[in-house]
């Protein structure tokens, strides 16, 4: 039965390849022993409930073999009929090229771009040991699951892979278990061409667990490794030695099995030699479907189980359950916005890194899910959250996370937190680095995920430390992904509506945009309420008696420069509008009325001014208004320097405002 069941796999991955004439064979054909064992004999899962949250989580890393994925999510009885199978990687279907969160049913992540579901396993297992040891007591261990994954050659060889397997290793997440497919081929060949080393010593030296089987088909000695993984406490990574392409006559263990369909001869001549019928395809025979069915019935089991288990934890801990409930469900506490800290009207003011520290830790204290960390620069991120412990090996309670210089690999595992559930987890570094984790970034947005990623030392307010590190194009590159909201508060008080806008998501990251240098807190009894910053512009103040004949616009450090120059306009009788512009995305959410109440088509002669590149803010001047941008690099000196070098001063604004208003 179990060869006929590999059979089952491997063929029906095939013919959906071959039917799209699109998509990647090998992986699904070779691998196809390793998913059978894990999801048939270790797998916890219910594919009635694919978000029950106790289950075990399987990751596809090699996203592109995503055939192999949707096979065993249609064989063991997820909702993914047949004909998803029949439409693979067409218009509109359930099974597109690479797997897709919230897309598919079973569908853990996405995947796809080499090394993210690697780095996205220890964030979930990260989220499975923290919740473990906040909720579970001597007499119920509810949360108590495993994080499974297929990886690849590609994946090893991403360097997200090597950040994210170095943390876990640190971390002692034992309840990780890696497969790797360690099948010797990648796209342009052998990978001797580029991939010599030694890979279960790296990672024995990044303190993992390490095994080998032999034998890519042999189910038994595979079963035997990932039964000796379960017993260590170390993340344990199991190198099966496959053929990419398994069964294929001529392609077999060459790239050329890797990422084009094999074509109807080869295919066919790979199903007479394993004594599979040509005809007709998409065949499942009914004793290898019976076999994998038995996962819902299984499914089911497990579920009841843990119910059991949890109905009594729920009475003997009510408090602790209804807690977990409300976190796995994703709401926030009752309460959570209330309260805000308010702070006063102040010529120095302080940064918006600092006022974000301290919104974080108001935050952190009525959200007990809320959890994160820095690159290695939290005292710089203003992130730590006080009195809540480290989250290490032996305090897993912890809520500071200290992921090291991984920008990257931080950003997947935080990612991953997120795709677990029961978290709302951050992540920080310096906003010049944010092109470091571009990807988990842009994978956070497509997911819908809803992670805070903290930027601090925006513009060239970073002074001295030059241009390696003084972001101008990055606050633009940022605002170019769709689906991630970009928030660059003004002051202090916008600083703590930011965090509060970014914990309201539900459905998108948020990446708050913050200073190094001091900011004047403005004064809200004169300003409008930092609360606006919710629309995403707003009003700050109309200077004049009659309706503006100008509008002066800025996000972040910016909006104080545009206050005084406006201040000194309207005492030479221009009427003069204030918007603070601190999302750009929030802005275009708003209706249409309140968009034109903000920015009347009326008013053509506008300025916006932003340290940094300009593009996309003509989207809100006009085709007659006026950028003050920085269309450059930046230098090393003190920040006060370069504003006054680089033309972000009161009288240069002044001088923008009149060109528009000619």
């Amino acid at each position: 039965m179990t060869k006929t069941s590999l059979s089952t796999i491997r063929f029906l991955a095939a013919d959906a390849v071959q039917q799209a004439n699109s998509g990647h064979p090998g992986l699904p054909m070779g691998a196809a022993a390793i998913a059978y064992t894990v999801w048939m004999r270790h797998l916890r899962h219910n594919p009635h409930n694919p978000k029950w949250p106790n289950r075990d989580r399987f990751i596809l890393s090699g996203g592109h073999g995503s055939a192999l994925l949707y096979a065993l999510l249609h064989l063991t009885g997820y909702d993914l009929p047949l004909d998803e199978l029949n439409r693979f990687r067409q218009w509109q279907s359930l099974t597109p090229g690479h797997p897709e969160f919230g897309l598919t049913p079973g569908v853990e992540c996405t995947t796809g771009p080499l090394g993210a579901g690697f780095s996205n396993g220890v964030g979930m297992a990260i989220a499975e040991a923290h919740l473990a040891a906040e909720f579970n007591t001597p007499e119920h261990a509810i949360i108590d699951h495993y994080t499974y994954a297929i990886v690849t050659d590609g994946d090893l060889m991403e360097g997200v892979a090597a950040e994210a397997a170095s943390l876990a290793g640190h971390l002692q997440l034992g309840k990780l278990i890696y497969l790797y497919d360690d099948n010797h081929i990648s796209i342009e060949g052998a990978t001797d061409i580029a991939f010599t080393e030694d890979r279960l010593a790296r990672f024995a030296a990044y303190g993992w667990h390490t095994l080998a089987v032999a034998d890519g088909n042999d189910v038994e000695a595979i079963d035997a490794a990932i039964r000796a993984a379960k017993t260590d406490p170390r993340p344990s990574l199991i190198a099966v030695r496959t053929t990419i392409g398994f069964g294929l006559p001529t392609r077999a263990g060459t790239s050329k099995a890797h990422g084009e369909p094999p074509g109807e001869q080869e295919l066919n001549g790979a199903k007479q030699a394993a004594g599979w019928p040509i005809e007709p395809k998409f065949f499942i025979p009914e004793k290898a479907l019976a076999d994998f069915r038995q996962s819902v019935a299984r499914g089911a089991q497990f579920q009841a189980e843990w119910q059991a288990k949890f109905d009594a934890y729920r009475a003997q801990f009510p408090a602790k359950a209804a807690e977990l409930a409300r976190r796995l469900r994703g709401e926030l506490p009752a309460g959570w916005d209330a309260d805000l800290p308010v702070f006063p009207a102040d010529a120095k003011g302080m940064g918006s890194r600092v006022a974000s520290g301290k919104a974080l830790n108001h935050f952190a204290a009525k959200i007990p899910e809320l959890l994160g960390g820095s690159a290695d620069l939290a005292p710089s991120n203003n992130t730590k959250l006080d009195g809540l412990g480290d989250f290490q090996p032996a305090s897993p309670a912890g809520r500071n996370f200290h992921f090291g210089v991984r920008e990257h690999g931080m950003g997947g595992v935080v990612n991953g937190m997120a795709y677990h559930g029961g978290l709302r987890p951050f992540g920080a570094t310096f906003l010049v680095f944010a092109d470091y984790m571009r990807p988990p970034l842009r994978i956070a947005a497509l997911s819908h995920l809803n992670p805070i990623f903290v930027f601090t030392h925006d513009s060239i307010g970073v002074g001295e430390d030059g241009p390696t590190h003084q972001p101008v194009e990055q606050v633009a590159s940022l605002r170019a992904i769709p689906n991630l909201t970009v928030i660059r508060p003004a002051d202090a008080n916008e600083a703590v509506h930011a965090w509060r806008v970014a914990l309201a998501q539900s459905h998108s990251p948020t990446a708050l945009i913050l200073t190094r240098q001091n900011l004047p807190t403005l004064d809200r009894s004169i300003y409008s309420d930092a609360a606006l910053l919710e629309k995403g512009a707003y009003v700050l103040a109309d200077l004049g008696d009659n309706p503006p004949e100008l509008i002066l616009m800025a996000s972040g450090s910016e909006v104080a420069l545009i206050v005084e120059a406006g201040t000194r306009l309207a005492m030479e009788g221009v009427n003069v509008r204030l918007v603070s512009f601190p999302s750009w995305e929030l802005f275009q959410q708003q209706e249409a009325a309140y968009r034109e109440a903000v920015l009347p088509a009326a008013v053509s002669a506008r300025v916006a001014v932003e340290a940094g590149i300009g593009m996309g803010w003509e989207k809100f001047t006009g085709a007659s208004g006026v950028i003050l941008s920085l269309e450059h690099y930046g230098a090393s000196a003190p920040a006060s320097i370069l504003f006054k070098e680089f033309g972000f001063t009161v009288e240069n604004v002044i001088a923008k405002a009149r060109e528009a208003l000619k």
